[in-house]
């Protein structure tokens, strides 16, 4: 099997799944009951597996249709031989993003996300750095770094300096203009021919993001052993 825990720390798998797996993960995540869903400004999502919280996540039962994924990801190493047990889902409709984040330390330091529905651009940004050499004032620009194209059907792997040293976003745009900042495009052009100065217009997209949580509370242990 492949190994993932090496050095580069971005791993860009183009049609990671099927059309007809795409269209069956769409299918189960809008047939979810409606209190499942989570509203925030800019997107909503959805949490299974339980929630991930500091003192540790209240571990719930992973949905079939996940847990195939969620096996999948774990045998490729992606958590250091750690099996995947939290699924954040999020749905992004054309113009809406996700402000410049770390995912922080709840989770391995290791992200996994499988796309569906859409493409969407990943920016990656310095972080807001306190010793500031020159005068210059750190706006989002000045810290940008490059962005990756993410191709539904494709799996992203970030870890290592990727997941604990820069930020990530998602520009709230209808359109995205490729550039020469986006790292992948010899693979994406590949898989669907995309050049510099291609405008790529969004779709809504879902995303699977599939981790591990290393701190889990068992739910026999707070019910009392019967």
């Amino acid at each position: 099997g492949v190994n993932l825990y090496a050095p580069p720390t971005v791993y860009y798998i183009p049609d990671f799944i099927s059309e007809d797996e795409e269209a069956y993960l769409l299918e189960q995540v809008y047939k979810s009951p409606k209190p499942k869903w989570t509203q925030l400004s800019g997107r909503r999502l959805q949490n299974w597996g339980g929630l991930p919280r500091p003192k540790g996540m209240l571990a719930e039962k992973m949905p079939d249709w996940l847990q195939k994924y969620c096996d999948q990801i774990s045998s490729l190493k992606a958590f250091s031989g750690k099996a995947a047990n939290h699924v954040l889902v999020n749905e992004y409709k054309p113009g809406e993003g996700i402000m410049p984040h770390v995912d922080g330390p709840m989770y391995h330091p290791t992200v996994t996300t499988i796309s569906l529905g859409s493409h969407t651009l990943l920016d990656f940004y310095k972080p807001l750095s306190s010793t500031q050499e020159s005068g210059e004032p750190q706006t989002e620009e000045s810290r940008y770094q490059f962005s990756l194209l993410v191709r539904p059907r494709s799996l992203l792997v970030l870890q290592d300096h990727m997941y604990q040293s820069l930020l990530h976003g998602i520009q709230p745009r209808f359109q995205d203009t490729l550039t020469d900042a986006v790292r992948n495009l010899p693979s994406a052009a590949e898989a669907g021919g995309a050049v510099a100065g291609d405008n790529l217009p969004r779709g809504t997209r879902v995303s699977l993001t599939i981790r591990h949580v290393p701190k889990v509370i068992k739910t026999t242990f707070l019910l009392g052993k019967k």
